[in-house]
C-alpha cells in the first residue's frame, strides 16, 4: 500500500482537503443507509455506469438532484430508466453544509447549497481510478461520506493522475472535505477492505455519498 495512512484524528492531508474520522454516529450512519436504500430502488435507481471509451465501472450508482453521466449531468437518468432524477432532500443538502462547517470551522456562503448527491456502491472487489470532480461550474468543496467496509482513499494533485499522492483509510462514519486549492486534485479508490464495516449497520460493501454544489443554473 503507497502512502501513509493517517492516525484517527482531524487531518488536513492538503490544503483545503480535510478528513474527520467517525463525523457520523451510529443512528446518523443507519438514517443514511436507509435513505441509500430507497434512492437505489427504480425508477433512476442504482446503475451501472459505462464510460464513452466502452468501460464499465465496477462501483455502481445512483443520482440525486441532478444525474451525472461521463462526463456531464442531465435532469433524467439518460444512461439508466430515463426517468427523472429523485431530488435532492433539503435535509442531505444540509449535512453538506453541516460537514463544511464541520471541516473548515466556518459554514460555507448562503450560495453553495449543495444540490447534487452521487452514491457510489461498492462491491469487495470494486475500484475508482483516479479521476477530478470537474463537472460542476460552482468551486464549493466536495463532501464526501463513507458508510460500511473501510477503503483506501487515494488523493492526489491537481496535475497529474500519478505521484505525488496519499492513502488516507475511510472508514464507516467517516467525513472527507475537499475544496479550495485541492478542489480540483485527482482522487480515487484502490481498494475496498471487504468485511471491515460495522456489524450492526448491515451492509455489505461500502457505499460513498457525495455532495456538491452544481452551479449549473447560474
Amino acid at each position: 500500500m503507497n502512502g501513509e495512512l493517517f492516525p484517527r484524528e482531524r487531518t488536513e492531508i492538503a490544503p483545503g482537503a480535510v478528513h474527520l474520522p467517525d463525523w457520523l454516529g451510529p443512528r446518523r450512519q443507519h438514517e443514511l443507509l436507509d435513505a441509500c436504500r430507497a434512492w437505489a430502488r427504480p425508477p433512476a435507481g442504482l446503475r451501472t455506469v459505462h464510460t464513452p471509451g466502452g468501460g464499465t465501472m465496477t462501483a455502481r450508482q445512483v443520482c440525486l438532484g441532478r444525474h451525472w453521466y461521463p462526463y456531464g449531468y442531465a435532469r433524467t437518468a439518460v444512461d439508466g430508466d430515463g426517468a427523472p432524477v429523485k431530488p435532492m432532500p433539503a435535509w442531505l443538502a444540509e449535512l453538506g453544509r453541516e460537514a463544511v462547517t464541520a471541516a473548515y470551522g466556518t459554514p460555507p456562503p448562503p450560495e453553495d447549497a449543495y444540490d447534487i448527491a452521487l452514491i457510489n456502491f461498492y462491491a469487495g472487489d470494486s475500484r475508482m481510478g483516479m479521476h477530478r470532480d470537474a463537472d460542476e461550474r460552482s468551486p464549493a468543496p466536495v463532501v464526501s461520506l463513507s458508510l460500511g467496509d473501510s477503503c483506501v482513499f487515494r488523493f492526489g494533485n491537481t496535475v497529474t493522475r500519478g505521484r505525488p499522492y496519499q492513502d488516507v483509510e475511510l472508514r464507516s462514519g467517516d467525513l472527507f472535505v475537499f475544496g479550495g486549492p485541492s478542489r480540483m486534485a485527482h482522487h480515487g479508490v484502490p481498494k475496498v477492505l471487504p468485511g471491515t464495516g460495522p456489524p450492526d449497520l448491515g451492509l455489505t460493501g461500502r457505499l460513498n455519498v457525495t455532495l456538491r454544489v452544481g452551479g449549473l443554473d447560474a
